[in-house]
């Protein structure tokens, strides 16, 4: 039982980064009926945000330390940071530390411009393109915006570390009555899960309980509809591309000290996201965040050591295996909506 719920909390671990990244995915194809290639490319910039930050913090100057010495006995040189100076040693050593959780205050300006650039500037011209064009051009776009990453940040992962005091890992064994030791899990993961899980509700939230997610919803059910009653749900809509790159971006930025960012990591996100849309259903919100989870933790199972011994390369597979059986026997997946790209 216990390697069971270990394997479950791992699930829900890439379950979260599964159902985040096609959470954004469905808010853009259900509002602007656009196949974004390029989501994962999001994530990725959302990453590298957390990157920038600490990078930022840790801006510093030579001074010399005369109370320090190197081995031949000269004053020692040693880089200070300027938030040292500015907010005080204490204060900016916390603002080092914990430069990932301050990182989604930078990231959330950051990804609301990028998105909505990228749809004023490129997106709205291939609304009504087929899709295979819109998965053409914003797939070079993944291309370019992650070539410029490597450009400027190298092509090696970057370690970014989580604070301190949550790099340890929790005794859920003990705390759920199993014995102590029984199931280790890190901090970080869990507080990943959580962040997953109040971003998730405050998106269903905002849709649901506000007269701008009202109309939003509205519009993705019927767009001619809205716009004859004089609301211009344009630019709703791109308002909502903005929150959905705002949300991949977030979900970038607190999944840096699980996998050290680098700049294909979007692509290696992307495929996988896209096969959760696709067994939740297109254009189906709740079927993403259900199918994102559900992936998540089979693809968990499929990882343990007596199944891969079993299955050999099962855990390469399971993801894909699962959305044949389901597209087989229900092909507009979990929850998807009729009418929905089967023109």
């Amino acid at each position: 039982m216990d390697a069971i719920l270990l394997q479950i909390l791992n699930g829900l671990d890439k379950g979260s980064a599964y159902a985040l990244i096609a959470l954004g995915l469905t808010l853009i194809f259900g509002t602007l009926g656009v196949v974004n290639f390029a989501h994962g490319a999001l994530f990725m910039l959302g990453a590298f945000c957390a990157v920038t930050l600490n990078k930022i913090f840790q801006f510093s100057y030579e001074t010399i330390d005369p109370v320090r010495k190197d081995f031949l006995g000269n004053p020692l040189k040693v880089e200070t940071p300027y938030v040292y100076d500015w907010f005080g040693a204490d204060a900016g050593a916390a603002m080092i530390e914990w430069s990932v959780p301050l990182s989604i205050l930078f990231a959330i300006p950051v990804m609301i411009l990028i998105g909505l650039t990228m749809e004023r500037g490129l997106i709205k011209y291939f609304y009504k393109r087929p899709h295979a064009d819109q998965i053409l051009v914003t797939f070079g776009l993944a291309i370019v915006l992650q070539e410029i990453i490597k450009y400027f940040y190298g092509a090696n992962p970057i370690p970014t570390p989580a604070p301190q005091a949550l790099t340890g890992s929790a005794d859920i064994g003990a705390a759920i009555g199993f014995d102590a030791g029984s199931i280790i899990y890190p901090y970080w993961r869990l507080v990943y899960f959580l962040f997953a899980t109040v971003i998730i509700g405050g998106v269903f939230a905002f849709l649901r309980y506000t007269t701008f997610g009202m109309v939003v919803r509205a519009g993705m059910a019927d767009r001619e509809t809205v716009g004859l009653l004089g609301i211009n749900i344009d630019k709703r809509f791109t308002i909502m591309f903005a929150i959905a790159a705002c949300v991949a971006g977030l979900a970038g930025v607190m999944y840096t000290p699980i996998n050290s960012p680098n700049y294909h990591m979007g692509m290696d996100f992307l495929v996988l996201s896209f096969v959760v849309v696709v067994v939740g259903g297109m254009g189906s919100l709740g079927g993403a965040v259900a199918a994102g989870f559900l992936l998540g933790v089979l693809e968990s199972f499929a990882s343990m050591g007596e199944i891969v011994a079993l299955l050999p390369g099962i855990n390469q597979i399971i993801i894909y295996l699962v959305a044949i059986i389901i597209l087989l026997t229900r092909p507009r997946g979990l929850m998807g909506r009729k009418g929905v790209m089967e023109e």
